[in-house]
C-alpha cells in the first residue's frame, strides 16, 4: 500500500507518524489553546532539539497547530491545519532555534490577540503524551491527561482553603495539586488535577472566590 503523505497513517487515537513529534506535539497545542481560553489571533512557536531538527518531516508543525485550532490528536482534519488556521485568521510562525533544553522535544509557544498574550512551555514525552512544564514563567507539571483546573489567584492567606471548599463541596476529588508563586504576597498560581470533569456551577463558585484572579479548565 501507498501513503501520499505520513498524515494518511492514522490510528484510532493519535496521528502518525511519530507519537512523540506528532500527537504529542498537537497535545501540547491543544493545551495551550485550552489555557489560553479563546482562539488567538497568532502564535510564535520556538522548537528546540528534536522538534527543531525534525519537524517539518514529521509534521510536528502542523500537529502544533491543529491543537491551536482545538482539535483532538486523531482528528484527520490536522492534515489540514494550515489552512483551516488561515480561514480563522490565525497566523503562527516557527521558529528553530539552536540553544538546548532540559527536554529533547520542547516547543515554547506565545498566543496572543488584542486583548492579552501568554507564553507556555510544552514538552512531549512519548505515547502521545505531552505535560506543560511552564506557564507565563510559573513552573509546573500540568500533562492534560486528568480534567484540571488552572487558577491565577493573589498570594493570600485562605486562598487556596477557599478552592478546596468548594470542589468538597461538589465531591470533586483531588488527584495531583501545586502551588507556584514568583514572589510572596504577589501573583500565584494553583494546578489542580481531578478525577472528574468540574461543574459549570463550581467553575462560577470558584470564579467568585476572594483574591481569585481567573481560573480555566482543562478537559482531558
Amino acid at each position: 500500500m501507498k501513503f501520499r503523505s505520513v498524515f494518511d497513517i492514522i490510528g484510532p487515537v493519535m496521528i502518525g507518524p511519530s507519537s512523540s513529534h506528532t500527537a504529542g506535539a498537537a497535545r501540547i497545542g491543544k493545551m495551550a489553546r485550552q489555557l489560553y481560553g479563546r482562539p488567538p489571533q497568532w502564535a510564535k512557536v520556538h522548537l528546540y532539539g528534536s522538534f527543531a531538527k525534525t519537524y517539518q518531516g514529521h509534521g510536528t508543525d502542523v500537529a502544533i497547530v491543529g491543537g491551536l485550532l482545538n482539535f483532538d490528536t486523531y482528528d484527520e482534519r490536522i492534515k489540514e491545519a494550515f489552512d483551516y488556521a488561515k480561514e480563522a485568521g490565525m497566523e503562527v510562525d516557527f521558529i528553530e532555534e539552536e540553544g538546548s533544553s532540559d527536554h529533547p522535544n520542547t516547543a515554547r509557544i506565545k498566543l496572543g490577540d488584542e486583548t492579552g498574550e501568554f507564553e507556555l512551555v510544552g514538552i512531549s514525552i512519548g505515547g502521545g503524551k505531552a505535560e506543560i512544564t511552564e506557564l507565563n514563567g510559573f513552573e509546573l507539571r500540568l500533562t492534560g491527561e486528568s480534567p484540571a483546573i488552572l487558577v491565577m489567584h493573589n498570594d493570600r492567606y485562605g486562598a487556596i482553603a477557599a478552592v478546596t471548599k468548594v470542589l468538597a463541596q461538589y465531591e470533586i476529588n483531588i488527584g495531583h495539586m501545586e502551588v507556584a508563586r514568583k514572589e510572596a504576597g504577589q501573583e500565584a498560581m494553583m494546578v489542580i488535577e481531578t478525577d472528574g470533569r468540574i461543574p459549570e456551577v463550581a467553575m462560577e463558585e470558584l470564579k467568585d472566590c476572594e483574591h481569585i484572579l481567573q481560573v480555566v479548565t482543562i478537559s482531558e
